[in-house]
C-alpha cells in the first residue's frame, strides 16, 4: 500500500469467488489476496435464484484520493468509478489509512491559509549580517577502471589479445577524459565560492551592483504562496533601497477551509465569506512588504533606509484599461526596524507594525484599499 499527496493506492489479486450455502442464507464471497480486503454479500432473497457475479482473476488497480472540493473518490486503474462492493471492503479493511488519506488533504487546504496569512513570520534579524558558509564539492571523482588480463587464450590468437588491448585502451582513455571533466568542474565550484565568499565579505559592504543581485538572489529564493515581483533601485552607494511590489491580486487568495467529521469517510470545505477574504488579504499584502522590507535590512548592513511601495493592478472602471493602484508606500529607518522583536514575529499584527512608520496607506477596518500616491526617490 502506498500513501502520498495524490491518494492512497493498492493492488487487488482476487482469486475469485465462492457461493456459501447454509441455514442463514446463500452468500457470495470475494476474497482478495495480498491486500486485506474480503467481502461478504448475501444473495438470496425469499427463495428467488442465486444471483451469480463474475469476478476476473487479473489484478484490479484501485486508487483513492481526495478532490480540492473534499469529495473521497474510488476508482479502477482506468479511472473508473470501483464497484459498491470494493469501496465498503475498502473502507471495512483500509479506513484508518483511508482517514488519514482525508487529515492529510484538510491540512493541505488549510495549510495554503496559514501561509497567506503568516509570509512574515521569517523575516530575518535586521542585526544578523550575512555569513559565508562553505560548501562542498558533492560530485565524485571518476573511478579509474581496471585493466583486462589478456591471459592465456589472448596469448593464443592474436585477434583476442588485441581486441582485449584495445578494450583496455579505450577504456583508460575515457577515464582520462572523465577525470579532466571533473577537475574542470571542481575548479569552477572553487571559483565560484571564492567570489560568493569575496561577495558575502566584501561586496555587499563596498559595491551597489553587487548589493542589488544579492538581496535580488535573497528575495527569488523565497518560496511565495502566489506569484510576488519585486523591482529593486539603489542609491548613495546602497544606503538608500527603493522597493516596488506587484502583489498577487485578491482573487488569487485562496478561499476555502477544511475540517475533518467525526463521523464518516469525507472532508467538509467551505467557502470563506468575502469579509474574511479581504482580511486575509489584507494580512498578505502587508506581510509582504514586511518580509521584504526585512529581508533587505537582513541582507545589505550598509541600508540605512528602505522605501517600499506595493501596488496592484485593476481595472478602472471608466476606461476599462488596467492600471497599477498603489495600496500603501512605507518609509523605514534602520534603527526604528532594529526595535522589533524579532524573535517573537508569531505575536506581531504586521497591518499595524507598518504604521509605526512614515505610511502613506487608505485603508478601512476591513482591509478595503483606496489608491494613494507612493514615496518616490528623490534625485
Amino acid at each position: 500500500m502506498n500513501l502520498s499527496g495524490s491518494g492512497l493506492s493498492w493492488t487487488l489479486g482476487p482469486r475469485g469467488a465462492s457461493v456459501g450455502i447454509g441455514k442463514r442464507g446463500t452468500y457470495l464471497n470475494s476474497g482478495i489476496p495480498g491486500s486485506g480486503l474480503y467481502c461478504r454479500d448475501r444473495i438470496d432473497s425469499s427463495g428467488t435464484q442465486v444471483r451469480q457475479q463474475k469476478i476476473s482473476s487479473s489484478n484490479v488497480s484501485i486508487t483513492i484520493g481526495v478532490t480540492d472540493d473534499g469529495v473521497v473518490y474510488f476508482r479502477d486503474a482506468d479511472g473508473n468509478p470501483l464497484q459498491d462492493d470494493l469501496v465498503k471492503a475498502a473502507i471495512k479493511q483500509q479506513g484508518d489509512s483511508i482517514r488519514e488519506l482525508i487529515k492529510q488533504k484538510c491540512e493541505e487546504i488549510n495549510r495554503q491559509i496559514e501561509a497567506i496569512g503568516e509570509i512574515h513570520i521569517d523575516t530575518p534579524n535586521p542585526d544578523i549580517k550575512p555569513q559565508y558558509q562553505p560548501q562542498e564539492f558533492l560530485e565524485s571523482p571518476p573511478t579509474k577502471p581496471l585493466s583486462k588480463k589478456v591471459g592465456l587464450l589472448g596469448l593464443l590468437f592474436k585477434s583476442r589479445r588485441i581486441r582485449i588491448e584495445k578494450d583496455n585502451q579505450e577504456q583508460e582513455q575515457q577515464f582520462e577524459e572523465d577525470s579532466k571533466k571533473w577537475e574542470e568542474n571542481k575548479r569552477r565550484f572553487e571559483d565560484a565560492e571564492i567570489c560568493r565568499k569575496d561577495k558575502i565579505e566584501v561586496g555587499i559592504y563596498t559595491d551597489a551592483e553587487i548589493m542589488g543581485k544579492f538581496l535580488e538572489e535573497n528575495l527569488q529564493s523565497i518560496v511565495w504562496p502566489r506569484e510576488t515581483i519585486v523591482s529593486i533601485e539603489l542609491l548613495n552607494a546602497g544606503t538608500r533601497v527603493f522597493l516596488d511590489v506587484d502583489l498577487p491580486e485578491i482573487e488569487d487568495i485562496p478561499s476555502k477551509t477544511a475540517a475533518v467529521p467525526q463521523r464518516g469517510y469525507k472532508l467538509s470545505v467551505k467557502e470563506m465569506s468575502a469579509s474574511q477574504i479581504q482580511r486575509l488579504y489584507m494580512r498578505h499584502v502587508h506581510g509582504i512588504g514586511f518580509r521584504i522590507i526585512g529581508e533587505a535590512f537582513g541582507a545589505l548592513p550598509n541600508t540605512r533606509e528602505v522605501v517600499l511601495s506595493v501596488y496592484s493592478q485593476r481595472p478602472n472602471r471608466l476606461t476599462g484599461n488596467v492600471n497599477n493602484e498603489y495600496l500603501y508606500s512605507v518609509k523605514v529607518d534602520r534603527s526604528l526596524w532594529s526595535r522589533i522583536n524579532f524573535e517573537n514575529l508569531n505575536n506581531l499584527d504586521v497591518v499595524d507594525s507598518l504604521a509605526q512608520f512614515d505610511l502613506r496607506r487608505n485603508m478601512t477596518k476591513t482591509g478595503k484599499f483606496k489608491p494613494i500616491d507612493p514615496f518616490v526617490p528623490n534625485l
